[in-house]
């Protein structure tokens, strides 16, 4: 084997890097231009911030509903990691349930196709999905040994509150934008300790 045998290689590497390295610059850019715009945005633009032609955008992703896939699920999964930290680093229990609303909502709010996604698509993937239930569940369970939530609130509850208010970012985005804060306010209040009449059984239905 000659010394040109040993280093063939080396191009198909460089290639490979490239190739990842401008994957990489594509998704970041359309992360910010989806953020600000929204889904419907024209993907030239996110070629052009990314520094890639077309062509090089399309053979990574042939469509753009997969970019967008792509970038929502990043950056889904990379909230519910430092949503996990913080309620970790958060002693107080009510804290650490408050703040993760709060952080919830306020990604979703300062980011279009996000709150666009809970529309067309009913939000993020089953993973994502999972792994936010297996979070909320974590941070009730504190709050139920610290005796500070509404007794007979449940990880579901809690779940679809937070579905709920997502929906409240959806519809107040333009109109009254921030205007979920008030909302979560209300919905906190319902969900503090002090509140000890009994809840409804779930499934029933008001009179």
């Amino acid at each position: 084997m000659t010394l040109a045998d040993h280093a063939a290689p080396a191009p198909r590497r460089g290639r490979w890097a490239d190739a990842e390295r401008n994957r990489a610059a594509i998704i970041e850019a359309a992360g910010q231009v989806f953020a600000e715009c929204g889904g419907s945005v024209d993907v030239r633009e996110i070629a052009r911030r990314s520094g890639v032609g077309m062509g090089t955008l399309y053979r990574h992703f042939p469509t753009k509903d997969e970019l967008l896939t792509t970038v929502l699920e990043q950056q889904f999964n990379a909230w519910l990691t430092d949503a996990h930290q913080q309620a970790v680093a958060t002693e107080d229990p009510w804290q650490a349930l408050t703040g993760f609303f709060e952080q919830l909502l306020d990604n979703q709010a300062d980011n279009r196709a996000v709150v666009e996604s809970y529309a067309t698509t009913g939000g993020p993937s089953e993973y994502c999905v999972q792994r936010c239930y297996s979070l909320i569940d974590q941070v009730r369970t504190r709050c139920v040994d610290a005796g500070v939530l509404r007794p007979g609130v449940t990880t579901e509850d809690l779940f679809l509150l937070s579905g709920s208010l997502s929906q409240a970012v959806l519809t107040t985005a333009d109109s009254h934008p921030g205007r979920w804060r008030r909302l979560l306010r209300i919905s906190l209040d319902g969900l503090s300790s002090r509140n000890t009449e009994p809840l409804p059984e779930p499934g029933t239905a008001g009179s």
